[in-house]
């Protein structure tokens, strides 16, 4: 579909890969690349599998634009935000395969889907706003708020701490972890588990469960447009 994100169809599972430097940056391109294969797999009617590179899912927002000007990161987070809103709306359940690191925006990735696989090694998953001077944008804050346990929270958001991929699963990153080798046959079966489902009862449920938290989403997307990270 582009190089920044590719796309394959097969049985009715999009797997979305992204491609974008050692880090996978979230630039503003990508997002335009991702929304573009979302839009294709709603076409296709297709359980969505949203993976990186071999030990890295995204380290997060690309620095070079955010720190270029105030509006470039203001612009950057909003689209950014927007794509997340996007993916926890989505008709189709999304999967995401997380090969490795998950970084900032990287980790809001796995805070925006409905089933999140990671792999065992050496990792750090988490939110490291505050470690390098970035205040917590306020979609991020009702992200993490909504989506991890009550205890790593704070913890997360507030202090920065980074978590390995166990501790990801019990803070609320991750669901289930498996060995690297496996992480691709993992997703698979995931994917055609949740293919079985009646799709029109999931949107329906999907939205009805996150409505609330979609509109106290859509106020802080507002809220941030006005208001310097």
């Amino acid at each position: 579909m582009s190089d920044l994100v590719s796309y394959q169809l097969d049985d009715g599972i999009a797997t979305l890969t992204l491609s974008n430097g050692k880090v996978n940056a979230i630039s503003n391109d990508l997002v335009t690349a991702l929304n573009d294969a979302l839009d294709q797999a709603e076409k296709d009617r297709a359980v969505v599998i949203l993976t990186g590179q071999p030990g890295i899912l995204s380290g997060g927002y690309d620095l070079k634009i955010m720190t270029s000007s105030p509006q470039a990161a203001l612009d950057l987070v909003f689209a950014g935000s927007t794509l997340a809103r996007r993916m926890l709306a989505h008709p189709y359940p999304i999967v995401v395969a997380c090969n490795g690191h998950a970084v900032a925006k990287g980790a809001f990735l796995l805070l925006s889907a409905d089933y999140r696989i990671g792999v065992e090694g050496a990792f750090s998953i988490g939110l490291n706003e505050v470690q390098i001077g970035m205040t917590m944008h306020h979609a991020g804050i009702e992200l993490a708020r909504n989506r991890l346990s009550h205890s790593a929270f704070g913890r997360s958001v507030i202090n920065g701490e980074m978590f390995d991929p166990k501790g990801a699963v019990r803070a609320g990153f991750l669901d289930r972890v498996v060995a690297p080798e496996e992480l691709q046959e993992a997703a698979r079966t995931a994917a055609l588990q949740l293919k079985k489902i009646n799709m029109n009862a999931h949107r329906k449920t999907k939205l009805k469960v996150r409505k609330a938290f979609l509109e106290t989403l859509d106020q802080a997307i507002e809220a941030d447009r006005h208001q310097a990270l």
